[in-house]
């Protein structure tokens, strides 16, 4: 079945098969969140990306193989609802932004700061702290050797603009500002986004209204 990044709360997940890892998206819970669900090909080890909701779909997609590492993009509640269940189940290692990790009930095993590196397996995943819709927001890029990048950005970046920041125009220019030095600027357009919402899109299709996102201020 050919990835198209389109799911929906009570369907099935989309595999998407690279070379070395095989990224597995799903959607839960009633904020239509994005849980994805990393496969190394040569160790079989997987991470998960937010224990958002309905542990049990979650764990179904985990299967017998258990789970190595659980990531946390930032702490806003409708992110970890199954987090604990998970954790419980899979005695997973738990990974947050250093400064949203006080915000998760769940305790964070492993404080994540920009540019740390997060392991599934023999794949990397480069740590993009990506300030202003949280203060401990993060991302996860993975480079990979056969192709484009691709990166999963919680709720930093969307199809059609950056994360909410409530009005607060500070934290607007810092997430914008963030998301255009740390990923924008060193990645390639064919850069695959993973969003914490919704479909999946490219730095391509976005870069060009970066400065239509600066004059609107959201």
């Amino acid at each position: 079945m050919t990835y198209s990044g389109k799911v929906r709360v009570g369907g099935p997940a989309e595999a998407h098969e690279l070379g070395e890892l095989i990224i597995s998206k799903v959607a839960v819970g009633p904020m239509e969140n994005n849980a994805y669900l990393l496969r190394c090909r040569e160790t079989g080890e997987q991470l998960l990306i937010d224990a958002a909701a309905e542990p049990g779909t979650l764990l179904r997609l985990i299967g017998p193989d258990g789970l190595r590492t659980v990531v946390t993009t930032h702490q806003h509640p409708d992110h970890w609802q199954a987090l604990a269940e998970v954790v419980a189940a899979t005695g997973a290692l738990t990974c947050a932004g250093r400064e949203d990790a006080a915000g998760i009930p769940v305790p964070t095993d492993a404080p994540l700061d920009d540019g740390d590196v997060v392991r599934v397996g023999r794949v990397e995943l480069g740590v993009r702290h990506l300030r202003g819709h949280t203060p401990g927001s993060v991302a996860l890029v993975y480079d990979d050797p056969d192709g484009a990048p691709h990166v999963f950005t919680g709720d930093s970046l969307f199809p059609g603009g950056v994360g909410n920041t409530r009005g607060d125009a500070a934290a607007f220019q810092q997430l914008i500002g963030d998301v255009e030095e740390r990923l924008f600027t060193p990645l390639p357009d064919e850069t695959w986004i993973y969003p914490g919402h919704g479909d999946d899109t490219s730095l391509g299709a976005e870069r060009p209204h970066l400065g239509e996102w600066q004059a609107r201020g959201w």
